[in-house]
C-alpha cells in the first residue's frame, strides 16, 4: 500500500517538474527568438560611431538603423552585457538586412568594422583633397594638410611639397574609417607604385620623363581641356615644344601662378608675373603638378601619337575643343577669331 502512495507521489512530483520545465521553455522560446532569430535590420544600414559618441549618440544611432523599440532594447543590454565601451569602438559598420539583436550587438562590441569606399577626382589643390577626404573619413581635413604641407613628410613619402600631388592618383580606395592621416599617405604610397611600376615606368623613361614629370605635363593636360578625345593631341603638342625648347606657353600654369582659375582671359600683365610656374617666361615643365591629374590624363600623356603642332587655340564656337596649328600664322588665324568672339560675348 505504501508502495503504491510512494509511486504516485514520485509520479505527481515529477508531473510538477515537467510542468514547470514546459511553461519556463515556453516563456523562454519568444525570449530567444527575439535575440537569436528574428531579423531587426530590414534593409543595408552603415552605422557611424564617432569619437566621444555619448550615451544618447549611441541610443540614436540604434534607433536609426532598427526601428523596433523592443529589439532596440534587447541589442542595449547585450551590448551591457558586452561591457560595450563607445570609446574603444570607434569605426563605421555595414549592419546588412536579416541581422538579429545578438549580431548587432556582437557586431559593435567586437569592434567588427567594415571598410569604407574613398572616392576623389576633379580635384585641383592639396587643400580641396584634404577637404574632399576628410568628408569620407574619420580625421579632419586639418589633419590630413598638416602633413601634406610638411616637407620632411613629403620626403619621407618620395616627394616635395611642390612634387606631391603626383602621388595621388583619383580613384576609389578601400580604408577602414578610423584610418590615420599618416596610414592614408602610406597606403596612397603603396598604390603610387604599383600604378608606375612596369609598363607605365617603361612609357615614361621611353618619352624621357619620370613619372612626377609625366604628372605634371598630365595636370597642364588636364586643365587644357576636358575633352577626352583631344588629350593625346595636346599632350603631343607640348612635348614637340619640350623637344624643340620652346616654353611651353599655357595658360594654365599662369592661372596657376597667380592662384586664380577664374581667369578667362590671360592679359600682358598676367604673363608678366614672376614665377617658376609661369611657362611663358621659363621654359620647361614647372615645378611640379598644377593639379591632381586623373589617370586618364596621365595615360593621354603616355600613350599620345606623335603630330606636328606647336601652336593650340580655343575654338571660337565655345564648344571645348582647340584648333590646333603647326605654324605660327596658323595659330595667329586662329587665336584673331577667338580673340574677336570674346570680344564679341564681351567676355574680359
Amino acid at each position: 500500500m505504501s508502495s503504491e502512495k510512494e509511486k504516485k507521489r514520485i509520479k505527481i512530483i515529477v508531473g510538477a517538474c515537467v510542468a514547470v520545465v514546459l511553461l519556463v521553455a515556453g516563456l523562454s522560446i519568444p525570449v530567444v527568438k527575439g535575440y537569436w532569430c528574428d531579423s531587426v535590420v530590414f534593409e543595408e544600414r552603415r552605422a557611424y560611431i564617432y569619437p566621444n559618441s555619448s550615451e544618447a549618440q549611441i541610443d540614436s544611432l540604434l534607433h536609426d538603423v532598427i526601428s523596433d523599440e523592443k529589439a532596440v532594447s534587447r541589442v542595449k543590454r547585450l551590448l551591457s552585457a558586452y561591457e560595450f565601451d563607445a570609446s574603444k569602438r570607434v569605426g563605421a559598420y555595414r549592419l546588412r538586412a536579416g541581422m538579429t539583436v545578438r549580431e548587432v550587438a556582437l557586431k559593435l562590441a567586437r569592434g567588427s568594422q567594415t571598410p569604407v569606399r574613398v572616392t576623389f577626382n576633379n580635384v585641383r589643390t592639396l587643400d580641396q583633397l584634404a577637404e574632399r577626404i576628410s568628408q569620407q573619413l574619420c580625421f579632419s581635413a586639418a589633419a590630413l594638410t598638416s602633413l601634406l604641407y610638411n616637407d620632411s613628410v613629403c620626403a619621407g613619402l618620395g616627394f616635395t611639397r611642390a612634387t606631391l600631388p603626383a602621388l595621388f592618383l583619383p580613384d576609389t580606395y578601400e580604408f577602414y574609417w578610423t584610418v590615420k592621416p599618416e596610414a592614408f599617405l602610406q597606403k596612397l604610397s603603396k598604390e603610387y607604385e604599383r600604378y608606375w611600376q612596369g609598363k607605365r615606368e617603361q612609357q615614361a623613361r621611353a618619352l624621357g620623363l619620370t613619372p612626377v614629370e609625366v604628372a605634371t605635363l598630365a595636370s597642364i593636360v588636364e586643365e587644357e581641356t576636358n575633352k577626352l578625345s583631344e588629350m593625346g593631341t595636346v599632350a603631343g603638342l607640348y612635348m614637340n615644344r619640350l623637344r624643340k625648347g620652346m616654353p611651353l606657353q599655357a595658360d594654365p600654369t599662369v592661372k596657376f601662378a597667380w592662384g586664380d582659375f577664374s581667369l578667362r582671359r590671360i592679359l600682358n600683365v598676367h604673363l608678366a608675373i614672376e614665377s617658376p610656374y609661369n611657362t611663358y617666361r621659363v621654359t620647361g615643365l614647372p615645378p611640379g603638378p598644377i593639379r591632381i591629374a586623373s589617370k586618364q590624363a596621365i595615360d593621354a600623356v603616355l600613350n599620345h601619337k606623335p603630330n606636328g603642332y606647336y601652336y593650340m587655340c580655343a575654338k571660337e564656337d565655345f564648344s571645348g575643343y582647340h584648333n590646333f596649328a603647326t605654324t605660327l600664322a596658323e595659330h595667329r588665324r586662329n587665336a584673331a577669331r577667338y580673340q574677336r568672339e570674346l570680344n564679341r560675348r564681351g567676355i574680359r
